[in-house]
């Protein structure tokens, strides 16, 4: 009897310590469980958080909003300025890559390639790249393929656009120039064809630094081009303001690739709603967290175009706009 007493008091001392194993497990749930890795977006910037188009990002966050992410609740965003200095694009997208972010957003060909070459394996989406597949980001637009994916401004499109505006609101002109960032792709043939088709002369005036904009100025006056038109890269909406101060001052009629020039006092803009654009750049990023390939993640083109005209800088300099055009406009400054 006293060996079955012995028995039954150590299983009742068993069944206890399990009971306080159990009971003490309940009550602190929190040690027990690993919290869940919040995903983590890094955002390659080619250009200055001080320049206006920091808003287009302000677009792409709330895309993300819009879709049910909450910044600091299942969301965090690792940003980086590169300031228009290329050699930091590469610097900063290795330093993301080392910070393991879940994917890496960007824009232009050189914050692309500058991710590309930092890492095979992180997902990159783009917004506002011209011709991804010649500049060799992506295979194609239906297949990408890689690790990259994202959206195109069909900029070779728009710059003819954009010509053929200049000249039918000023028939007059025959010469423009054009300035382009040196390290880009040259401009498409479809630039060249409309200013053939339209009768205008371009000249090209290549820009690598912000100390090139004065000779290009001067040559600008020296061969009398009669309007002026920019491409859409870093280097021109750094500079912005000297650009529209120079067209001002000159009385040259110009039209640009960015809205913002509007607002800074230029006279006319055509091209891709950014805004649009970056909202649609969330919804890539929300498919590759819920486990999409961006290779198999198509290429899309800009939907949403805007003409913007600022008839108060057309009277401050002298110009004409035909109301023909002014119909045509999304918004006009007055």
């Amino acid at each position: 009897m006293r060996h079955e007493a012995t028995g039954n008091s150590k299983k009742r001392k068993l069944f206890g310590l399990a009971l306080s194993a159990l009971l003490f497990a309940l009550c602190f749930p929190a040690e027990a469980q690993q919290p869940a890795k919040i995903p983590q977006i890094g955002i390659l910037i080619p250009g200055s958080s001080a320049f206006p188009t920091s808003a287009r990002y302000d677009s792409f966050r709330q895309g993300l909003r819009d879709l049910g992410y909450i910044e600091g609740k299942n969301i965090s965003f690792e940003i980086r300025y590169a300031e228009g200095k290329q050699d930091r694009l590469s610097d900063f997208a290795a330093e993301l890559v080392k910070l393991k972010v879940d994917v890496i957003v960007t824009s232009t060909v050189p914050g692309v390639l500058a991710a590309k070459n930092a890492t095979s394996t992180i997902p990159i989406v783009f917004w506002a790249v011209f011709d991804p597949v010649r500049a060799g980001l992506v295979s194609s637009l239906a297949r990408p393929g890689g690790n990259i994916t994202g959206l195109s401004i069909l900029n070779p499109e728009l710059d003819g656009k954009r010509l053929e505006l200049l000249k039918e609101t000023f028939p007059k002109i025959t010469k423009v120039a054009y300035l382009r960032d040196a390290g880009s792709l040259p401009a498409g043939t479809a630039m060249q064809e409309a200013a053939r088709a339209l009768g205008l002369q371009l000249q090209y005036l290549d820009l690598r630094s912000a100390k090139d904009f004065d000779g290009a100025f001067k040559a600008v006056l020296k061969e009398r081009a009669q309007a002026l038109t920019t491409s859409a890269v870093p280097i021109i909406s750094m500079n912005q303001q000297r650009i529209v101060d120079f067209a001002a001052k000159n009385r040259l009629p110009a039209i640009y690739p960015y809205s913002e020039f509007i607002d800074a006092g230029g006279l006319m803009f055509y091209g891709v709603s950014f805004s649009d654009l970056f909202r649609r750049a969330a919804t890539y990023v929300d498919k590759i967290l819920k486990g999409a390939k961006p290779g198999d993640l198509p290429v899309e083109q800009p939907t949403k175009f805007e003409l913007v005209i600022n008839l108060k800088t057309a009277r401050q300099i002298g110009l004409t706009i035909p109301p023909t055009v002014l119909a045509r406009a999304d918004r006009v400054i007055k």
